[in-house]
């Protein structure tokens, strides 16, 4: 089995490791959830000269902030690039695509022209540090603790009317599958997004349902009274399709829509995973 080394141990990358360790995988990480010290260079080295794979969740600092690169390539880039590493990974964003006016984006499109450009310049940066890199670019991330449902329950769900405005989506469960299932696949970058972009009102509205409650007033942006971060997230309108992962690394997601996500969530009983470090889109509100 191999030896996974994680920088920042957030929300999905527990999963991941969580997923590796039932399979035999030593996996080791940084943050709060994790076992090493960001700052202890000693022994992250030490953990990195033992790893044969590592995978990085640590979103780069915001625009305007520092520098806005990314930490750990600042800290451990050459490292990681001159180790004997196996497999390297990146868990980035679709924010990346900036808006498409609806309109469906793949790997392809061009990045950094949106809301996100530290994300975009860091994502770019990955890919140039390695042969090995793979990049996952991921939407919104629901899961146990971390979806429509809780926010119906504790009354901080919003339905917004904006006509045609659509997002996509990914299940936590899916994003570590599709993680696992590139540790045999071919590097470069893929969109892990679930089936079927639609209206986050529907989402809303589908939790409310299961939850036996009315959905929330439908409400314009201004009536919702919305943090800067969520209009920004609201100013884009895009589609992602996920053909290339599912083609190059035979993924299937288990949760093809919101609906098969929620009602699995509904009927759940799983604890939730402790919300560790932010990573790598868990600042999009959806």
């Amino acid at each position: 089995m191999g030896n996974m080394l994680i920088f920042g141990m957030g929300y999905t990358a527990q999963v991941v490791a969580q997923r590796l360790r039932a399979q035999g995988w030593t996996v080791r990480g940084t943050g709060r959830a994790g076992d090493i010290a960001f700052d202890d260079r000693a022994a992250v080295l030490d953990a990195l000269g033992k790893a044969t794979h590592v995978l990085s969740s640590v979103p780069p600092h915001r625009d305007g902030a520092r520098d806005g690169g990314d930490p750990v390539l600042q800290a451990y880039g050459t490292d990681i690039a001159e180790g004997w590493l196996a497999w390297i990974g990146y868990l980035s964003s679709t924010g990346v695509y900036g808006d498409a006016g609806g309109a469906w984006v793949d790997e392809t499109a061009p990045i950094g022209t949106g809301r996100r450009s530290a994300r975009a310049q860091a994502d770019l940066d990955w890919q140039a540090l390695s042969y090995r890199t793979h990049v996952f670019r991921l939407p919104g991330i629901y899961g146990p603790g971390r979806s429509a449902l809780d926010r119906v329950r504790e009354g901080k769900a919003h339905r917004i009317d904006i006509e045609g405005q659509v997002f996509s989506r990914v299940h936590v469960e899916d994003i570590a599958s599709g993680v696992i299932a590139a540790l045999n696949g071919p590097a470069g970058v893929y969109n892990l997004a679930d089936d079927l972009p639609c209206s986050q009102n529907a989402v809303i509205e589908e939790a409310a349902r299961l939850l036996g409650v009315d959905p929330p007033p439908m409400q314009s942006l201004q009536q919702a009274n919305l943090s800067p971060m969520a209009l920004g997230f609201y100013a884009e309108n895009r589609r992602v399709a996920n053909g290339k992962a599912k083609r190059l690394l035979a993924w299937k997601p288990d949760y093809p829509t919101y609906r098969e996500g929620l009602r699995a969530l509904s009927a759940s009983t799983r604890p939730s995973i402790a919300r560790a470090e932010p990573d790598s889109a868990s600042t999009d509100h959806w």
